[in-house]
């Protein structure tokens, strides 16, 4: 019963305040994200009070999310095509590359400036280069331009974003704490090969027939529930086999699913579930995790500079790469602007740094409240950039049309 109403509250209050969040001329996920701050331990603290009494409401919530975001990321890579993906590869390696390592130099140097132990000041720099698409995505699907040079641009940048960090700790974790060296980094980029190859062979040559036998059987919703089966097993395959994020996985699920016949058929049903129950809670539980309490008045500099890095590292390294592969200035800042969100893989990686000592405990609610205002203002930004392209694209338009 307390799960029950908790997931009510949530539901009601996440549908309002998308509502008005469009109202305003902004994203929907806007507020469901402030929902889940004005619900969570920075102001009300809802899932504690004295109404649940298990102790177990959050937990539940937190895994109902963690479901959310898996499929969040298949809708999204059910709506491209590999082929689209392909096209843009220039822009996603340069834009994932740069957008990574800029970031981390940015955020190294910043660590010495404050004083930091070189080692610790490096930790902090790969935290900031982390990157959690799951709040572009969704902005981009609002704004109907996930298929867009853009959009395609932005979540292949994000893939390699997920790799490139993962490798990038792998390595500083072999050097600082001497966890096997070369082998271990060779070891860790053959893990994510193996899946990547894997996923695509099944992608390509098993899932289509699979697909189609099971659409003759005489089975309630027999296509829903593969590409759900599908989608978590690609999701743990990421996790256990390559080493990367499950929400990589996901949307490798979904990208080949892209071209099955039944494709339609999947999108009606996975967007019911999705944006029905579990995509909301997702969006809301940002909040509930995040806790502005934490901040003590003297760590307020150092919470400006890293939120400055974050996004001044993001923006100048993807969009630069993105520039670089060929897009224009406007499709560059875009691009760079979806990139800035951190959203649950900088904490993750944030509480790796906590448990190896990389950092303090007054480093980590910098960093988490540099993902709470990353995660915030990403979906502003994205609206923003977009109607500046728009506006601009018409006015050429109108120019060439009077010439």
């Amino acid at each position: 019963m307390e799960l029950i109403l908790a997931l009510t509250v949530i539901l009601i209050l996440a549908k309002a305040a998308g509502y008005v969040s469009t109202r305003f001329h902004q994203p929907s996920v806007l507020g469901e994200l402030l929902v889940g701050v004005v619900l969570g331990p920075s102001i009300i603290d809802f899932l504690y009070w004295p109404v649940f009494t298990s102790g177990h409401v959050s937990e539940m919530i937190s895994q109902f999310s963690e479901i959310g975001v898996l499929l969040l990321m298949f809708v999204a890579g059910l709506e491209l095509h590999l082929t689209d993906l392909a096209r843009n590869m220039k822009v996603s390696v340069l834009a994932g590359t740069l957008g990574v390592f800029c970031p981390v130099l940015l955020g190294w140097g910043m660590g010495l400036v404050f004083g930091f132990e070189n080692t610790k000041a490096l930790f902090l720099g790969l935290t900031l280069g982390a990157t959690s698409v799951s709040i572009s995505a969704q902005t981009l699907i609002e704004l109907k331009m996930l298929r867009s040079r853009v959009g395609l641009g932005l979540l292949g940048s994000a893939v390699f974003d997920d790799v490139l960090v993962i490798l990038l700790l792998s390595i500083f974790l072999a050097l600082v704490e001497g966890r096997g060296g070369l082998a271990s980094v060779l070891f860790v980029f053959l893990r994510m090969l193996a899946f990547l190859v894997f996923s695509v062979a099944i992608g390509i040559w098993l899932l289509p027939s699979m697909t189609r036998r099971i659409s003759r059987l005489p089975v309630s919703q027999g296509v829903l529930t593969l590409g759900i089966v599908v989608m978590l097993f690609y999701g743990l395959g990421a996790e256990l086999v390559g080493g990367m994020a499950a929400i990589t996985g996901a949307f490798l699920a979904g990208l080949m699913f892209a071209r099955s016949p039944e494709k339609e058929r999947m999108e009606r049903g996975f967007s019911a579930i999705s944006y029905g129950l579990f995509v909301p809670i997702f969006f809301v539980n940002i909040g509930l995790t995040i806790n502005i309490r934490q901040l003590e008045l003297q760590d307020i500099w150092l919470l400006i500079a890293v939120t400055l890095v974050a996004i001044l590292g993001k923006l100048v390294g993807s969009g630069l790469g993105a520039y670089w592969g060929g897009f224009d200035r406007r499709e560059s800042l875009l691009l760079g602007a979806g990139m800035v969100s951190r959203g649950e893989v900088g904490l993750i990686l944030a509480s790796v740094g906590v448990t190896n000592q990389f950092m303090t405990s007054a480093v980590f609610t910098a960093i988490v409240g540099m993902v709470l205002i990353t995660t915030l203002i990403t979906p502003p930004m994205l609206r923003w950039s977009s109607k500046t392209i728009s506006k601009q694209a018409s006015t050429a338009s109108e120019r060439n049309g009077e010439d």
